[in-house]
């Protein structure tokens, strides 16, 4: 409001209130990483990716809950009750961005930062019914830590529709001296492509990615039906797994 009295020049995300995930550090906020031995945290610097939503006009609101150091697929740690999915209380988020799922399904706000090493983004916006976009790895700079996934995961938006992720990814994305693994270019305006024409792509789906699991029946047509909207607008999709063996032994090495 002050800016707006005087005649500011205002961001793109002047006064939207954006959660960061409890994995990134934020001035004068708490960041405990779901963890009880950060309980009583609180940084004096921000994440390059907070300076510049904040550069935007975004106004950081708080922390979204997530699993200690983010190394979980359900969004539950030692500081209370397990993070619960807006459309069913006695249902979890996923994880490990969960909270930043559950603020956007619920509402409480319409975008939240997010961060995915292996479904982190991508799955509780899954279990929630949002958006979540896993970019390209090193589009946004991120401070990397010897623990956890730092060294191989992406910083994200959840939101609920796409141009109110491109919008987000515009301001986070771009080159960084302090992260040695960023992209060193400057990155596309990814709200001007939304508007663009998409050119034929070559699609893979797998509705179980070879795994000996059970996909429900309404899922399952879900998917399909999701597969069919592609090959309607021209793009050739095949259904096509790798064959990984022993996927969660991998994963510990990794």
């Amino acid at each position: 409001e002050k800016a707006l009295g005087v005649g500011a020049n205002l961001g793109p995300l002047h006064g939207i209130p954006i959660p960061i995930k409890d994995l990134y550090l934020t001035k004068g906020i708490r960041t405990t990483f779901g963890s009880l031995v950060y309980k009583d945290l609180v940084p004096d610097t921000d994440e390059t990716m907070v300076q510049r939503l904040k550069a935007a006009g975004a106004i950081v609101v708080g922390k979204t809950n997530t699993p200690e150091f983010g190394l979980a697929v359900l969004t539950e740690n030692k500081f209370g009750d397990a993070c619960r999915n807006p459309w069913n209380t006695e249902m979890n988020t996923g994880g490990s961005s969960g909270g930043a799922a559950a603020s956007v399904a619920a509402g409480i706000t319409s975008l939240a930062q997010s961060s995915d090493g292996g479904g982190s983004t991508r799955i509780p916006a899954c279990f929630c019914g949002v958006l979540g976009l896993k970019g390209t790895y090193g589009r946004v700079p991120k401070r990397i830590e010897p623990w956890g996934v730092s060294q191989f995961s992406c910083l994200d938006t959840t939101a609920r529709t796409v141009r109110d992720a491109a919008l987000m990814i515009n301001v986070m994305a771009g080159p960084d001296r302090l992260d040695y693994t960023c992209i060193k270019t400057a990155p596309p305006d990814f709200l001007k492509a939304l508007d663009g024409r998409l050119n034929k792509l070559r699609i893979a789906f797998s509705p179980d990615l070879r795994y000996d699991v059970k996909v429900d029946p309404e899922v399952k047509s879900t998917f399909e039906a999701a597969v069919r909207v592609f090959e309607e607008l021209g793009h050739e999709v095949e259904e096509a797994a790798p064959a990984i063996d022993a996927p969660f032994a991998i994963w510990d090495v990794v």
